[in-house]
């Protein structure tokens, strides 16, 4: 009989190695440079969802938020859920605090809608009126400890949009993709596009690179799944590589940004700049994109420890910040969607599998929480912006949303056994759940277009 992943994983005990060589790119297995000190310090959360507590609540009805409060697992839920009908949403509780055994917690979801599960919270709502699932649910977490004593408490809203495209939305909008890998793998952005034509939301993706991008070799595919996506690539490199004659096309190992331009590529004394209006000039039709989601972070910070880790978030940071100004200095009006870091794989096999032993899921795992921490203090209630944080690391299964593959134990047993084999690239599968969690976020504003529309 072989066992599941899923017994493997009840309860999960990680190894914490030491991280003696951690520079290993997170994207490709190429080593990345440690990032130069940038000072900074967290600012105050402007976002008020999160709420933290680290000893037990003392009496029935007393006020959870505790401003300042520490809280050892860092519970961690969105001031909001974008959701909608006929679209499967996810809480997955491993993802949303931190604790190096999950299994020793129990967790209790207090919501209307939904099932909650062993792993977690699910809800596939209906457009049916009689249902009554579009608006707004709230949604409560709490984690409990061995002693049934509450330590951690967390509230959101699920919110519901129909699926059904309205008339403010039929006027065709473009979506720029940003990222890394993750990105580069071009199955989210595929995701997207796919539900975007099968609701009849006419949807254009921007960029260079992708299977369906024109400036590729062949001049793509024809299936219009383009982006933005370079493997090991960190907001750093987008703000600040240049590489005259390698660059919207080339291969991504060579490329400079493509967002950075010379009016003479020949001219070595001319200083290259950020020039979005050339960039949608040439791939957009000379204006800019109605949405631009960014995902970086995992190569920002893949080899940080507890005690560069903020210098590294802060070198992230102001580079992420330059982007942001770029697009925003072409149009104000573009919706920026910051994609908060996705779950690393749930075991320490998918590591080994990538990095031997050079890296710790635990020390990912930890470096993407504080990421997540530290965007919703920087990037956090900014929609007044046109910046929004966008929660796609919930709705990633880390058991299922990954690769595994089987083999015997070890070398003197004919038990097979199977092992996840990626650390931080998703499957097909979890890329398609990040998929429909930023293709939900882009339609949220249905509601604001309509009112648009009537105005």
């Amino acid at each position: 009989m072989q066992p599941s992943l899923a017994r493997l994983l009840a309860p999960v005990f990680l190894a914490t190695i030491s991280l003696f060589s951690a520079s290993a790119d997170a994207a490709d297995n190429n080593a990345v440079t440690t990032p130069p000190r940038i000072p900074g310090s967290p600012e105050d959360s402007a976002e008020k969802a999160l709420i933290m507590r680290d000893k037990p609540v003392a009496k029935e009805g007393e006020e959870a938020r505790q401003a300042g409060a520490e809280n050892p697992l860092r519970l961690l839920l969105p001031s909001s859920i974008p959701a909608l009908a006929g679209l499967e949403t996810n809480v997955y509780f491993d993802n949303a605090f931190l604790a190096l055994n999950p299994a020793n917690y129990a967790v209790d979801v207090t919501c209307a809608r939904g099932a909650q599960q062993n792993e977690r919270w699910t809800w596939t709502p209906s457009a049916d009126p009689d249902a009554k699932d579009l608006g707004n649910h709230p949604f409560t977490l709490e984690i409990r400890d061995a002693a049934n004593r509450i330590v951690a408490r967390a509230e959101t809203v699920v919110r519901v949009r129909d699926r059904a495209v309205s008339e403010a939305e039929k006027s065709p909008a473009s979506l720029l993709i940003i990222g890394d890998s993750l990105t580069n793998a071009s199955v989210y952005s595929g995701r997207v596009l796919e539900l975007a034509t099968g609701d009849g939301f006419p949807l254009k993706l921007v960029g260079t690179r992708g299977p369906g991008a024109e400036a590729q070799p062949g001049g793509g595919d024809g299936s219009g799944n383009r982006h933005e996506g370079y493997g090991g690539w960190t907001a750093e490199r987008f703000a600040t590589k240049y590489n005259a004659g390698i660059a919207r096309g080339g291969p991504y190992k060579e490329c400079g940004s493509p967002f950075l331009y010379r009016n003479d590529p020949g001219d070595e004394t001319e200083e290259p700049r950020l020039d979005f209006a050339r960039y949608c000039e040439e791939f957009n039709g000379g204006t800019a994109p109605d949405f631009v989601t960014i995902l970086l972070g995992c190569n920002d910070t893949f080899s940080a420890t507890d005690e560069t880790i903020e210098e590294r978030i802060d070198t992230m940071f102001a580079h992420y910040e330059t982007l942001v100004k770029m697009i925003h200095d072409l149009d104000p009006g573009t919706r920026i969607g910051a994609v908060l870091p996705l779950p690393p794989a749930a075991t320490q096999d998918a590591f080994g599998a990538n990095y031997g032993s050079g890296q710790t899921r635990w020390q990912y795992r930890r470096n993407q929480h504080r990421v997540i921490e530290r965007m919703r203090e920087t990037f956090g209630g900014r929609e007044g912006e046109n910046l929004f944080l966008v929660p796609a690391w919930l709705n990633v299964d880390p058991v299922h949303g990954f690769p595994s593959r089987t083999e015997k134990a070890n070398a003197r047993t004919e038990v097979e056994i199977e092992r996840q084999s990626n650390g931080v690239h998703p499957s097909a599968e979890g890329y398609r759940q990040l998929g429909d969690a930023l293709y939900a976020w882009m339609r949220s504003f249905e509601e604001a277009a309509e009112a648009e529309a009537r105005d």
